[in-house]
């Protein structure tokens, strides 16, 4: 009779177990933004220093008890919200390095990065001040935290590589060819790259205030 009614009872208790699993997922991860919402809210107001999980706590009518169940210390929290800035910024990055990557010179690509990572900083100076600021007494930085950091400076060391990569022709004067590897005739080719004072911070457009 229950197979009529309901079909298979195994199946529809494997459905309602997944269901379940699933609510308390979306659950906890609805949970989670917004513990790291109000920290960042505390950033904003108090600084990294005064993070407080009491605080949060308090603040979103949560037991502390609760709470530590998401977070088990203060440090778990700031290390979550130290990884999101970075990501943050680091997915900013890599979509300014990646536009039209084919068609614009590597210096353009490069000044596109660094206005785009500039851009991040002050849209939000709080999760700025944390990856880039003054470092948090007593908090030591995980591992966790050097994959997301190292993002930036990937794109970065890219464009770098590209402009290498491109063997692009001294400039008319030649003054910069003067120096070359021995071995290296002037006309090479590998002896017109551009000098690394070129490479890292090339001249260009400068950022718009």
């Amino acid at each position: 009779m229950l197979s009529f009614l309901y079909g298979d009872p195994i199946l529809w208790q494997a459905d309602r177990m997944s269901t379940i699993r699933g609510a308390r997922e979306r659950a906890r991860v609805e949970v989670t933004a917004a513990i790291k919402d109000e920290a960042r809210k505390q950033l904003a107001e108090e600084g990294a220093a005064k993070l407080s999980l009491r605080a949060v706590a308090r603040e979103l009518g949560m037991a502390s008890s609760a709470l530590y169940r998401y977070f088990p210390s203060r440090d778990d929290l700031l290390t979550a919200l130290i990884v999101d800035a970075y990501d943050a910024i680091g997915a900013v990055a890599e979509r300014a390095g990646a536009d039209r990557a084919d068609t614009v010179p590597p210096v353009e690509r490069w000044t596109a990065v660094a206005c785009a990572v500039r851009e991040w900083g002050l849209a939000h100076p709080h999760e700025y001040a944390l990856i880039f600021g003054s470092p948090v007494p007593g908090y030591t930085a995980p591992m966790d935290t050097v994959g997301p950091a190292s993002r930036v400076g990937m794109v970065f060391i890219g464009i770098a590589r590209a402009a290498s990569e491109a063997n692009s022709p001294c400039p008319r004067s030649r003054r910069s060819c003067a120096a070359t590897p021995s071995g290296w005739p002037p006309s090479s080719p590998r002896a017109c790259r551009l000098p690394p004072s070129r490479l890292w911070w090339p001249p260009g457009p400068r950022c718009s205030a």
